[in-house]
């Protein structure tokens, strides 16, 4: 049940950015607000871990802190954040969302959990319903670049994902994904001298949105996000990502005036129904034991 709630914390709050960065992209460049998120994110999850005992990662657990901190938080960030430049939100994200099936088959080849036939059926139709939300996509049309970016996105965030799920075993999830983020931050510094004169020029409600976007879709999503996938498998994880989507696209409609089509409705109810099914285990009831005597058994004589 725990999992299942902070999964859920997750979709709604990568949802929310979404559609933040398509609002702050306007003023704030792709690499300066990776930048100025990371920090946030890392100094905020930083007062969390140094306020409780550590376990400092091994050796071993250092290459994939930095594939997840290098392509999750660094190169994810970037290309999604330039993508937003070219597309509208609900597309960003229906777009990015064939990353849970790269998940999926790279979590059965790599880290030995198999295709569960409820995950591959959950899988396709959820894939289907981003399909139909792509092709009512309100824009009407998608920049080339802007797809390959989205596609960029995906492909780091699988990979990221796959290798993270063994890190989890070892250490705990906050530790993870603090490491993570100032591994990512530090891959964007960089971008430093346009995060100061950006920000220097912004409005303020733009400065507060890259702290909203540090704060909740990075600092607290992504720990809700690595708490959830402790306690289950990348692949059944990543088909929950399907519903960040169509509430996207929701928040889109209600904050940018971003309104989809009708044929975008059907493909989140599709979206929905796969997240289900990937996500249904069938319950098998316990059997109570029977004693079976032999026929020419006799009872025990009391002594």
């Amino acid at each position: 049940m725990l999992a299942a709630g902070a999964a859920a914390v997750t979709v709604v709050l990568w949802a929310s950015a979404f559609v933040a960065i398509r609002h702050v992209g306007q003023e704030i460049s792709a690499g300066a607000l990776s930048l100025g998120r990371l920090l946030v994110g890392s100094v905020l999850l930083g007062a969390f871990v140094f306020t409780r005992p550590r376990r400092w990662p091994a050796k071993g657990d250092w290459k994939l802190l930095l594939i997840c901190g290098l392509l999750w938080f660094g190169l994810y960030n970037l290309a999604l954040n330039e993508a937003e430049r070219r597309l509208d939100a609900g597309t960003t994200a229906m777009l990015v969302n064939v990353g849970p099936l790269l998940i999926a088959l790279l979590a059965g080849l790599l880290l030995h959990e198999g295709f569960p036939r409820q995950l591959v059926i959950g899988s396709v139709a959820a894939f289907g319903g981003v399909v139909l939300i792509g092709l009512s996509s309100s824009s009407g049309s998608a920049e080339t670049w802007g797809v390959l970016l989205c596609l960029v996105a995906a492909a780091a965030y699988a990979i990221a994902v796959v290798s993270q799920k063994p890190l989890l075993s070892r250490l705990p999830a906050l530790e993870v994904t603090w490491l993570s983020c100032v591994i990512g931050a530090v891959a964007c510094l960089p971008f430093a001298p346009t995060l100061a004169r950006e920000t220097a020029d912004a409005r303020p409600s733009t400065i507060w949105w890259i702290v909203f976007l540090g704060a909740f879709p990075t600092a607290i999503a992504f720990t809700t996000w690595a708490y959830a996938l402790a306690r289950t498998t990348a692949g059944r994880m990543g088909a929950t990502t399907y519903l960040v989507p169509p509430l996207t696209i929701f928040l889109g409609w209600l904050l940018l005036d971003e309104s989809p089509a009708p044929l975008a409705y059907l493909g989140g109810v599709l979206c929905l129904i796969g997240v289900a099914i990937s996500r249904y285990r069938r319950r098998v009831a316990a059997m109570p034991a029977v004693s079976v005597a032999s026929p020419d058994s006799k009872p025990l004589s009391k002594s």
